[in-house]
């Protein structure tokens, strides 16, 4: 298991697994409860570099980042 600390969101910490190079077991911490367990479940199973080309760079509202965003930045700092 593997922690992110994300900066810009309202989740204060992400976890998530990579086995054979695809993401499973992600789980945010504080936040908004249903849009986490959707991305989570989006995000099973996906190659890595999949889940980065598909979330990095979107923006929630008038921030810079967001929650999706903050994952694909977890996994590039994994990779």
């Amino acid at each position: 298991m593997h922690t992110y600390k994300p900066s810009g969101i309202c989740a204060t910490q992400i976890d998530f697994d990579v086995r054979d190079g695809k993401v499973y077991d992600v789980a945010f911490t504080k936040g908004c409860p249903g849009n986490h367990l959707g991305l989570s479940s989006l995000a099973e199973g996906m190659p890595v570099a999949e889940v980065i080309r598909r979330l990095e760079g979107i923006r929630c509202g008038e921030r810079t980042t967001s929650c999706p965003d903050q994952l694909a930045q977890a996994l590039k700092e994994y990779v």
